[in-house]
């Protein structure tokens, strides 16, 4: 019976897209679950396969035999959909295509071939020998053809320990089995049928059964001439070299996610696929009539059909090669087949046991793993090959593997750098696939795939950014460097679980009899085992990530970072030039380096073979050390340069956080030879490499400044500057192969001058702001400019502190003022200069708090200019206030109103508004204390002068902020009891000097007690101004004493004596302070006199007081007795405390103690008071 179907086109997806088939094949009552989603067809849509006429004869070869079809694909040369023997890489050529599905999303990867073998393992008894890798979750499986290996061996010489072994402990009489003729036979008419059953035009004619022994024989042998057998003939050295670069394409004509339950694998097939009957696809096989389909057979179709998801499978059968009959199949129906009949659900066991033997076992990354099972044995043996070479004491490099392994680990870490940046759960992972790629790589063979995993460990650790706190665990969570397994301690407790259950259940162990291997890493006792439901399981849990090393210690991670640079330099300059042709690197001078040309030479030949992964740039002229622009050394220097000038950088910020300052600055030293040997490579710069070196710049300003700020510790930097590390040192061996990295050598430089370490933190800021203005950055960068221009006012604003201290200090230090000399006015001038720039780079940025604060300076310097100018007259002292001083004064007036005015309120910055309040307050009260102390009376009338001096207080008084709670306020109030009192005192002497003008002496008289009263209340105020409170209270006894001189009615004297005496009794407030500290003084004399108490103002003013103590009392006592009026009896009583009180004071010794006379002042003030009840400032007995 012949079918037709209709033609269905079959999409062909590429990798981003695929097209998802699913089925679900049944088995009695228990279900398989398979799913299929081709990610990759290179066939093209299917079409309907020729029905062969009955008696076409197969032996004869069609027309279009062994030509290229694409429907067919390899199929034509490599039999339905599969070689005598697979490729030896063909997983790598898979996994390199679909390098996202790696490490982690897919169980298997591997040829649908491979996976067959796997699955008919307890059925079989051929031999099984397979190389399994692991990358991260993914098991790669690859034919090991031990046989043609042990070939090679004998014409190389490599892999002589392997065949030692082999025949040793596995297979002592092992011997090269040819292939049967038979064999080639049966091959011949498969692909003469293949290749009839899509010449639709051109089938054979029926041909009769006599072929003759003779035409067979030549049948044969023509296809044994034209097939491409491998490894039946020796290939050439340059076929050999290129083998493994063919072995890493994918040569598969689809690639399929196949979902077998709950395994997933990328599988690769060529099986051909037609359309026709009722379905869009059919398998098409070709069977002996006379032999029974056995149940390997049935297996092979029944995967094959799932893997594909092709639902049915067209037979034809031959006798002789003799065309008979066509027969469809189901592929639900292929387990239940006469002579083939296997259960799926044992097949799904053996398939969950294999994967859970083989991922318990194949923990290590990059390390080679036999699979091996003998011809005719029950017993499947994993050995570790890498282990055993490195036993064997032989070069690692041998294993063919060891190449594709190392490339496969890197391109899966490249794949997920790409991921990493937002998932950091990725960073254990790609630093374990690194790490294990270097471990397999030799330096001398393979620098760049060594320098770029190195690179990439390197920017795991990203440096510009901090720790964050989610995914810590996540990146702490993991296993060990190289292996997905859990930690020794509980490998080795599972052990011992598994070696006990071995006694019952027949596990698989270590070593199962006295006649297995002990070199094996894991064995199956029993092929039987393996269709035991859930009899392997996986005895480790694979962890979902690796460890990451996460330290808090930035300084940590930038050291881990520069371990990682510096071994990817040493692989870029191994590959340019041998170390030894090299002269010795002094790290402090350059070093003169050979030119030679490599553009003839290339790259080293080993590099040739992984040339697919790296492409290589044009080679131009070479650098200083011989490399060539744009190749991939020239590539590699410039980001490890890079990288290893951010770490520096990082490394310097944190030093200066810790006040490191001679350790940060050699940190940014080396970031700056690193930029330095950067330049030098590099044609171009990125803007954002010149914001990065503006970063640096920036950096190393504020390092000298900080240096210039702190010259007492110049001894400890210079220690922390001097220090290097010996891996400091390789690195700027390799930096001195480019460069002399003498670039910034002024810029980091330790000196020990302060003024050049603010000029050159100067001209470093300089520097940055150029590089931001400057086109490329121009526009890019306004937050960075903002910083720089901060930074620049700063500097400028510290050069101007230190010029004008520097004028300060020359002043103080002339022993007999003269003119102003030339360099002090000098230092004016820089001062000033540096002031008025950094205002400009704080008013560019709207800073008014920085603006005043420098304005603030800028008054400051005036007023030491002001000091400067001051007149001396020979020996007496100072002269007149100058016209030059009262200029500077004013100027200095003027600047402090401008940072108020800048300032605009106090709530803007409240600090600063004090600080300029204060400072103006200041400057007025020094103005007016000059014209009132040192009047220019030969300039100006008395009258003006008093004005000024008025004026000068009053705004002053009005910039004393009585009111604000602050550090200041008793310095303010200090301040305004002085003002006062000076404006008392002033008045005093005008209400005294006055003639004439009565109208103006009341005035002046009026004002005199309004501010000796005021001063007195802040005085009193104060509690630590005794001697100001006491002068101030004499005083204005002494002032209404002139007023009493000139009254002539006794009542009138007596009511003025009465008051006088009244203001006389406060003093009682500020002998009670004295008499306090001089107690406090004699109970610590240990600690020397303090310097509270000024003793001999003290003596001065009790000689004022007690004279004028005893004058008013006397003159009471006259007055109240000679008084013509009856007196009162409270007369009588206060008249005889005067007397008391007055006698006391004539008899008190003048010798005493002043502890003693001052207690006896307080005495008598005390009991006068009690008399007469006065206190006129509202003050209390304390």
């Amino acid at each position: 019976k012949y079918f037709t179907k209709k033609n269905q086109a079959e999409d062909k997806p590429i990798s981003a897209s695929a097209r998802c088939r699913e089925s679900s094949i049944c088995s009695g009552s228990s279900e398989i679950k398979s799913r299929a989603v081709v990610k990759y067809c290179a066939a093209p849509p299917p079409t309907s396969y020729a029905l062969l006429q009955e008696k076409t004869d197969l032996k004869l070869p069609p027309a279009n035999w062994l030509r290229e079809n694409p429907q067919l694909g390899s199929a034509g040369t490599t039999i339905l959909g599969s070689s005598s023997k697979s490729k030896p890489f063909s997983s790598f050529g898979m996994a390199y295509e679909f390098i996202d599905c790696i490490g982690d999303d897919v169980d298997v990867v591997s040829d649908s071939e491979n996976i067959k073998k796997l699955l008919k393992i307890p059925y079989s008894k051929s031999h099984l020998s397979m190389a399994v890798h692991r990358v991260g979750r993914t098991l790669l499986l690859d034919e090991l053809d031990i046989q043609e290996l042990f070939m090679r061996s004998s014409q190389t010489g490599d892999w002589t320990w392997l065949k030692e072994f082999y025949q040793r402990l596995i297979d002592q009489k092992w011997q090269r089995k040819k292939k049967r003729k038979e064999h080639w036979y049966q091959k011949a008419i498969l692909s003469k049928f293949l290749y009839y059953s899509i010449n639709g035009d051109g089938a054979a004619e029926p041909q009769s059964d006599g072929l003759n022994e003779g035409e067979e024989d030549s049948g044969a042998d023509e296809f044994s001439s034209s097939w491409p057998t491998a490894f039946t003939s020796t290939t050439s050295n340059a076929e050999e070299s290129e083998a493994p670069k063919r072995g890493l394409r994918n040569d598969f004509v689809r690639n399929i996610m196949w979902t077998f339950e709950d395994i997933h694998m990328l599988v690769g097939s060529n099986m051909p696929i037609f359309g026709g009957g009722r379905y869009p696809a059919v398998s098409l096989r070709l069977r002996d009539n006379n032999k029974p389909i056995n149940i390997l057979t049935g297996i092979d179709y029944w995967l094959d059909n799932l893997m594909c998801n092709v639902p049915e499978l067209v037979m034809c059968f031959h006798v002789n090669g003799i065309v008979q009959k066509y027969e469809m199949i189901k592929t639900e129906d292929i387990p239940h087949l006469e002579n083939s009949t296997f259960s799926t659900r044992v097949v799904k066991d053996i398939a969950q046991n294999v994967l859970s033997f083989l991922k318990s076992n194949c923990t290590k990354e990059g390390h080679t793993y036999w699979l091996f099972k003998a011809s005719g044995s029950d017993i499947v043996k994993l050995y570790d090959l890498t282990t055993l070479c490195e036993e064997a004491e032989e070069e690692k490099y041998q294993n063919p593997f060891t190449l594709p392994v190392a490339v496969l680990l890197y391109k899966v870490a490249s794949n997920l750098m790409l991921k990493a940046r937002q998932n950091r759960k990725h960073y254990g992972t790609i630093r374990t696939l690194l790490l294990n790629c270097v471990k397999l790589l030799d330096q001398d063979r393979h620098p760049q795939i060594i320098a770029s995993a190195h690179y990439m460990l390197s920017e795991l650790f990203q440096l510009d950014e901090p720790l964050e706190e989610d995914g810590g665990e996540s990146l702490r969570a993991g296993g060990s460097e190289d292996s997905y397994s859990d930690e020794d301690r509980e490998e080795e407790e599972e052990e011992e679980d598994l070696t006990e259950d071995s006694d019952d259940d027949g596990s698989y162990s270590n070593c199962s009899s006295p006649q297995d291997d002990s070199k094996a890493v894991a064995v199956i006792r029993s092929v039987g085992e393996l269709s035991v439901p859930e009899k392997y399981r996986s005895t480790h849990q694979i962890r979902p990530s690796c460890a990451f090393p996460v330290s808090q210690d930035k300084e940590e991670r930038c050291r881990l970072v520069l371990s990682y640079v510096l071994k990817g330099l040493k692989a870029v300059d191994g590959s340019i030039k041998k170390e030894s042709d090299l002269p010795a690197a002094d790290p402090n001078t350059p070093i003169p380096l050979k030119y030679e040309d490599r553009s003839a030479t290339g790259a080293c030949a080993a590099e040739k073979g992984i040339s697919l992964l790296l492409e290589r740039g044009e080679q131009k002229h070479t650098t200083r050390s011989g490399m060539i622009p744009g190749s991939w050394q020239h590539r590699m220097k410039l980001k490890l340069f890079f990288k290893a000038s951010k770490a520096y950088y990082v490394l310097s910020d944190a030093a200066t956080n810790l006040l490191k300052y001679g350790r940060a600055l050699r940190y940014i030293k080396l970031s700056l030879q690193c930029y330095d040997a950067y330049c030098s490579v590099s044609g171009t710069l990125h803007p954002h490499v010149l914001l990065f070196h503006s970063q640096c710049l920036s950096l190393c300003g504020d390092i000298q400044l900080m240096l210039a700020q702190n010259a007492n510790n110049r001894a400890a930097y210079l220690e922390e500057y001097s220090y290097q590390t010996k891996e400091d040192q390789e690195i700027l061996h390799s930096l001195h192969r480019e460069s002399s990295c003498q670039a910034f050598s002024m810029a980091t430089d330790l000196a020990m001058d302060p003024e050049y370490q603010l000029f050159v933190s100067s001209k470093c800021y300089e520097a940055a702001y150029e590089l931001l203005v400057s086109e490329p950055l121009k526009d890019l960068t306004p937050d960075q400019l903002s910083q720089v221009l901060k930074r620049l006012g700063n500097i400028r604003n510290e050069m101007g502190v230190y010029y004008m201290n520097q004028a300060a200090a020359m002043q103080a230090e002339k022993e007999v003022k003269k003119s102003v000399s030339a360099a002090e006015q000098e230092m004016w001038k820089k001062s000033f200069g540096f002031f008025e720039k950094g205002m400009k780079d704080f008013e560019a940025i709207g800073d008014s708090t920085n603006t005043a604060l420098l304005l603030c300076n800028t008054g400051r310097l005036m007023r030491i200019c002001a000091q400067a100018h001051c007149n001396l007259s020979g020996d007496e002292g100072r002269g007149e206030f100058s016209p030059e001083e009262a200029l500077y004064y004013n100027k200095a007036i003027d600047y402090y109103l401008q940072a108020m005015k800048a300032l605009a309120s106090r709530e803007k910055h409240s600090a600063v508004w004090d600080s300029v309040n204060w400072e103006l307050s200041t400057t007025y009260f020094t103005l007016a204390t000059l014209l009132q102390d040192y009047a220019p009376v030969s300039r100006k009338a008395q009258e003006q002068i008093e004005r000024e001096v008025t004026e000068a207080m009053m705004k002053s008084l009005k910039y004393c902020d009585l009111q604000t709670d602050s550090a200041r306020q008793p310095l303010y109030q200090y301040r305004a009891a002085t003002i006062h009192h000076r404006l008392a005192s002033m008045y005093h002497s005008c209400f005294r000097n006055q003639v004439g003008d009565e109208h103006l002496r009341k005035q002046h008289r009026s004002l005199a007690e309004l501010h000796y009263s005021k001063a007195v209340s802040l005085f009193l105020s104060l509690k630590d101004a005794p001697c100001e409170l006491l002068r101030t209270l004499l005083e204005r006894v002494a002032f209404a004493e002139f007023t009493m001189a000139g009254q002539n009615s006794s009542t009138a004297k007596l009511k003025s004596l009465t008051g006088a005496i009244e203001i006389m009794t406060e003093t009682r407030h500020a002998f009670q302070l004295i008499h306090k500290e001089l107690q406090e003084e004699q109970t610590e004399v240990t600690n020397g006199p303090m310097a509270g108490l000024n003793l001999q103002e003290v003596m001065k003013l009790i000689g004022v007081f007690e004279p004028s103590f005893s004058f008013l009392l006397l003159q009471v006592i006259k007055l109240m007795t000679t008084a013509k009026r009856k007196p009162s009896n409270k007369d009588e009583e206060l008249l005889k405390t005067y007397k008391n009180v007055y006698s006391k004071l004539l008899r008190a010794e003048k010798n005493a103690p002043l502890v003693s006379r001052v207690e006896l002042y307080v005495e008598l003030l005390q009991q006068l008071m009690q008399r007469t009840g006065s206190d006129d400032t509202g003050t209390r007995k304390p």
